[in-house]
C-alpha cells in the first residue's frame, strides 16, 4: 500500500472513529482539532517571540525562530496521542498526521504572525511589555478564526487526522 493510500485509510479512519464518539458533528469537532492544534502553536509560538524580543532580534528572525518552534511543538502534540492512541511509533504517527497538521499550523502561523506584528508585539521593548502581551492576546485567537474553517475542510476531506 502506498504511503498515500495508507495516508488516506488511517485519516479516514480516524475521521468516522471521532465522529461516532464526539457527538457533536464536524462543527464541533473542528473546533475541538483547532484547539488542539493552537495548544502546541501557542507553546512554540510564545517561546519564540519570548527568545526574539529578549534578544532583540529582527522581525523576519523572530518569526522565523516562532514559527519554527510553533511547528516543533505543534507537530509533536500532535504526534504523541496518535502514538498512544494507536500504538504507533513516531514516523507511523507523522504519515497519519503531517499533512494535515502542516496546513493547519502553517495558516495559524501566517494569521497570528501578522496579527502580533500589527499589534506591535515583535517590537515590544521587552517580554515585561503590555505590548508583547498585547500581540499574542489578539494574535491567538485570529490564529484560530482562521484555522478553524481550514481545519473543517480538512476533516470532511480525509485530510486531517482526529487525536
Amino acid at each position: 500500500m502506498s504511503a498515500s493510500a495508507e495516508h488516506h485509510n488511517h485519516s479516514s479512519h480516524a475521521h468516522h472513529a471521532h465522529h461516532a464518539h464526539a457527538g457533536g458533528g464536524p462543527l464541533r469537532t473542528s473546533a475541538q482539532a483547532t484547539l488542539h492544534c493552537l495548544t502546541g502553536c501557542i507553546i512554540g509560538e510564545v517561546v519564540g517571540l519570548a527568545i526574539g524580543v529578549s534578544l532583540g532580534l529582527g522581525i523576519w528572525p523572530t518569526i522565523i525562530l516562532a514559527t519554527t518552534l510553533a511547528y516543533a511543538t505543534g507537530m509533536t502534540l500532535g504526534l504523541i496521542p496518535v502514538m498512544r492512541n494507536r500504538g504507533v511509533g513516531p514516523m507511523n504517527a507523522l504519515r497519519i498526521i503531517w499533512v494535515g497538521e502542516v496546513i493547519s499550523i502553517g495558516v495559524m502561523e501566517i494569521v497570528m504572525n501578522y496579527v502580533d506584528y500589527q499589534m506591535g508585539g515583535m517590537g515590544a521593548p521587552s517580554i515585561a511589555s503590555w505590548m508583547f502581551w498585547r500581540g499574542i492576546l489578539f494574535a491567538a485567537p485570529a490564529g484560530f478564526l482562521a484555522a478553524w474553517p481550514v481545519n473543517y475542510w480538512l476533516l470532511r476531506r480525509d485530510l486531517k487526522a482526529c487525536h
